[in-house]
């Protein structure tokens, strides 16, 4: 368990309901360019379902996050148009 400042106590362990989303971070089977830009959103969406509540707002907080992380490796293999 990991208690907030307020005392509150959340338990660190998934999968819960919405975790399933981390599949959806990993990063291993990326090239080195994607994989490093792919590390960091990974390494946040894990403390997000560490350290928040389970709650209807997490959910939508690691689907930013992981429609953010696309965006970004998709940046990484952007060409301008002729």
């Amino acid at each position: 368990m990991a208690t907030f400042g307020d005392g509150a106590e959340v338990e660190k362990s998934y999968p819960k309901l919405g975790d399933d989303l981390m599949q959806f971070f990993a990063y291993e089977h990326l090239q080195p360019e994607q994989k490093r830009i792919a590390k960091g959103f990974h390494d946040f969406a894990d403390q997000v379902v560490k350290h928040l509540p389970q709650c209807p707002e997490r959910t939508v907080a690691l689907h930013k996050l992981l429609e953010a992380k696309d965006a970004a490796v998709r940046s990484t293999l952007w060409k301008p148009a002729n």
